[in-house]
């Protein structure tokens, strides 16, 4: 039985300070870090309004965003519940997609005819219990995109960080692009810890189709939830 997932959801995004915009993180020169106001009228208006996001931990400052926000605005009606009791998680998916084998994920959901417009789940063993212990989260954050989930020779840009927290656990979601010579992606990943495990959630598309997924995917990367088992 697939358990609701309207839960209580606070949320906070890190954007810079505008008294030190022009500022830059020098310890981390290969990667470009931006934020865009998420609440413009449309999404080619928010995302061609980015600006630099430091990585100093003064830099930073933490805005309350209306809960469930992209929920209230795209509805569930088109997505179907995904629930691993056994492994503990649970998430949202565009209910057209299809599950498919995603080597060293727990479980996978792809479009139908855009098989590179997907979502994925995998964890791994840790002996922490919340993301909190793992260190700010802009460097957590940084040092995912950089060092975990790009290749060497592809550019990772950040555009957004976010925490949310439901039922006491917390959650990073951050929005990031990875650019190689001839093709760029852009994703959203959502990880938080629990029952032993730090779980990790990447959905995305092909860069050219962001604008027209972008909202649709954020549903799917708000909706994940770690399950005590």
């Amino acid at each position: 039985m697939v358990a609701a997932l309207s839960v209580p959801v606070t949320w906070a995004s890190f954007l810079p300070n505008k008294q030190n915009s022009a500022l830059r993180y020098t310890a981390f020169p290969t990667c470009t870090i931006n934020a865009c106001s998420r609440e413009a009228t449309s999404v080619e208006e928010s995302c061609l309004k980015r600006r630099p996001i430091l990585l100093g931990v003064g830099a930073l400052v933490a805005n309350l965003l209306p809960a469930s926000s992209v929920f209230a605005k795209e509805g569930l009606e088109n997505y179907q519940a995904f629930v691993d009791s056994e492994d503990g998680y649970s998430y949202y998916y565009p209910s057209d997609w299809r599950d498919f084998d995603f080597r060293g994920h727990d479980s996978a959901f792809k479009d139908r005819y855009l098989p590179l417009q997907n979502v994925r789940l995998s964890f791994i063993p840790t002996d922490k219990t919340d993301i909190h212990e793992l260190g700010p989260m802009e460097e957590v954050i940084f040092n995912l995109v950089r060092h975990k989930f790009s290749a060497p020779t592809q550019r990772p840009t950040i555009f957004d960080m976010q925490e949310r927290t439901i039922d006491g656990r917390n959650y990073y979601t951050f929005e990031y692009d990875l650019t190689s010579p001839n093709f760029s992606r852009t994703a959203f990943a959502t990880i938080a810890i629990g029952n032993g495990r730090y779980y990790t959630l990447i959905v995305g598309a092909n860069e050219r189709r962001w604008r027209r997924v972008r909202n649709q995917l954020k549903v799917v990367a708000d909706s994940f939830k770690v399950l005590d088992i």
